[in-house]
């Protein structure tokens, strides 16, 4: 077979058309890349600023110690919850100038946080002075946030409903409303707060589409509202030395201390831990 020839001018335009494709190849591989690189800086970002934080923008701590006894208490329940996710509660108990948010982590700086529950309201009519700048720090430094309101067992569970709903306005990506009830009432029966409760719940329910969180103390847990709220999450407080909350009940978050020390707050808070990882916990917040 002869082999075929080509004019000048065919290889000319042969070779510059092969030199464009080569060309638009080149542009499509680095577009790709920058787009990869891009998409990579922000599935990345959060962890890329906690480690800044951590180890750059230093923050003088103050020497927060425990006893010994719950110093060890603690780092047998993070030994054995490793593959948990971890959070904190603040209120207006902690001074804003105490905590700095980019760089929060505990057992010794290993283990970060990744969610905070604030208080935002109490009772009928009152609200924490600090929420409002908390709840925007949290958001600003992408942790889950979460807001409670403290029930005050003998006043109207109606008005304390809409408290709570006036002042906190959750966003996608938030964790669902929380419901803190620890006080035994005076003026009302057992079964009347039972009841009260559930007002409360039903009208923040209407609200956000999705059930409230029960938080309490185990022992309340189970002498006055076992049976009563099985199909609700649950958050209970337990400072013992056990290794879960509560041995006889599903449970979604423990409160195990309230003598929390975290580097990047310079006052002890309760800590928190979510049964189970960071995606679960996400799929748990408000669509």
């Amino acid at each position: 077979m002869t082999q075929k020839k080509y004019t000048k001018k065919t290889a000319k335009r042969i070779h510059k058309n092969r030199r464009k494709n080569y060309f638009f190849r080149r542009w499509v591989i680095l577009a790709i890349l920058i787009v990869a690189l891009i998409g990579t800086g922000f599935y990345l970002k959060q962890s890329v600023s906690y480690y800044y934080a951590l180890y750059f923008n230093k923050f003088t701590h103050k020497k927060l110690h425990n006893s010994e006894k719950e110093s060890s208490r603690i780092q047998r329940i993070l030994a054995n919850n490793l593959d948990k996710t971890y959070g904190f509660d603040v209120s207006h108990y902690q001074n804003k100038e105490d905590i700095k948010w980019d760089s929060l982590s505990i057992g010794n700086r290993t283990i970060p946080l990744e969610f905070v529950v604030m208080r935002a309201t109490m009772g009928n009519r009152s609200a924490d002075k600090h929420f409002d700048e908390f709840w925007e720090m949290a958001k600003k430094h992408d942790l889950i946030r979460g807001a409670y309101h403290f029930y005050r067992a003998d006043e109207d569970p109606v008005i304390q409903a809409n408290n709570f709903l006036a002042n906190v306005k959750l966003e996608s990506g938030d964790l669902p409303p929380i419901l803190d009830i620890e006080k035994i009432p005076k003026r009302k029966t057992n079964k009347k707060l039972v009841e009260d409760l559930k007002v409360w719940c039903k009208i923040v329910e209407e609200t956000y589409g999705t059930k409230p969180i029960i938080y309490t103390y185990y022992h309340y847990y189970k002498d006055f509202l076992k049976g009563e709220f099985e199909d609700y999450p649950l958050w209970l407080a337990n400072y013992n030395d056990v290794p879960t909350p509560s041995p006889d009940s599903q449970w979604d978050f423990w409160q195990f201390t309230e003598n929390g020390i975290v580097h990047g707050i310079n006052t002890k808070v309760d800590l928190d831990i979510y049964n189970g990882n960071s995606w679960s916990l996400k799929r748990l917040t408000l669509d």
